[in-house]
């Protein structure tokens, strides 16, 4: 059998547990938290009030930090590319049962399409950004798609949807560090609930890839050690501005979020290891040699790219974004 018939077979498999998963990391839509119970309510006669001290404490944090909070706020407003490519992957039928893994992909796109919701409206109740400007960098995105490195293989991007959870999980989580230390108590309230969603999200994929390692454990420590040389790609690696060109904008906007603390190279080391840990993979045995040389590969790896890290110089350049230039009303 080849090995794209063997993953699919795989996730045949893994699909007849799937709706215990449902159980155990999603949460019914009346039973969540839901944006409006972090905003202020436009149905209160104390709306505009608390509209006011939102801008006002907004005043407290440097651009720095919008630009990072603005490019969390897009990644997650992107969904439409996550879920369609998800759905696309070998062993998923989205036109199949609906309690399989369409339909694990469409509640898990319904429970990340909250994020994008909520810190788009704070983003623009803070009035420090110009909202035109994020918006078409937003569509840019969508438009844009983007290219993980993964093909339709199951295997490859559960270890993409493992590490950028993770990583979202820190982003988000670092926000709300930044905004507590600011006095913004509502943003880090629900910066830090965003980032609790993202942990579940997380384990929910590491246990999927524990899953497969238990079946097919040489074609999936091949599969994440393909995927760690290739390095993880982010989400918004396509980011760009208004009449700019595809992947313009990445760069700069790395830079300023590893300045701001919201999310650094060290950040990307310590999720491997994390990975590694919840992986077991230093205890794996009888894989082939080509497998377990890519365990061997995957073990030295995390030294090897603080060793790279430590050379690491962020730029102290003040980049100029048109997400934080004044609107112009036209």
């Amino acid at each position: 059998m080849s090995i794209k018939n063997v993953r699919k077979e795989v996730m045949l498999s893994l699909e007849k547990d799937i709706e215990t998963t449902f159980g155990k990391f999603l949460i019914p839509p009346e039973e969540i938290w839901q944006p409006t119970d972090f905003l202020p309510n436009p149905q209160s006669d104390s709306f505009i009030e608390e509209v006011k001290e939102i801008r006002e404490l907004s005043k407290e944090l440097d651009n720095d930090f919008w630009i990072s909070l603005v490019g969390d706020m897009i990644t997650e407003e992107a969904l439409p590319t996550y879920e369609s490519w998800l759905l696309d992957l070998d062993g998923i039928d989205q036109h199949g049962e609906q309690k399989g893994w369409s339909s694990w992909i469409r509640r898990w796109t319904a429970e990340e399409n909250r994020h994008g919701d909520v810190l788009n409206k704070y983003i623009y109740l803070s009035g420090r950004v110009n909202m035109r400007e994020v918006e078409i960098t937003t569509q840019h995105l969508v438009a844009d798609g983007f290219d993980i490195g993964t093909a339709r293989d199951p295997y490859k991007t559960f270890v993409y949807t493992s590490f950028q959870e993770l990583a979202t999980y820190v982003s988000h989580n670092n926000v709300a560090k930044i905004a507590r230390k600011a006095g913004m108590k509502g943003l880090a309230k629900m910066s830090k609930i965003i980032a609790g969603d993202e942990m579940r999200h997380h384990l929910a994929y590491v246990e999927f890839i524990r899953q497969i390692f238990a079946v097919d454990p040489s074609e999936m420590m091949l599969a994440f050690c393909d995927m760690m040389k290739h390095k993880i790609e982010m989400p918004a690696m396509y980011l760009r501005e208004s009449f700019e060109k595809k992947a313009s904008l990445f760069d700069r906007f790395s830079d300023v979020a590893q300045r701001s603390g919201v999310y650094s190279a060290y950040d990307y080391i310590d999720i491997l290891e994390k990975l590694n840990k919840a992986w077991a993979i230093d205890q794996f045995r009888d894989l082939t040699p080509e497998a377990d040389k890519a365990r061997t590969y995957l073990m030295r790896l995390p030294d090897r790219m603080r060793r790279i890290a430590e050379r690491i110089v962020v730029p102290d350049t003040e980049y100029q974004f048109k997400w934080m230039n004044p609107l112009v009303v036209k």
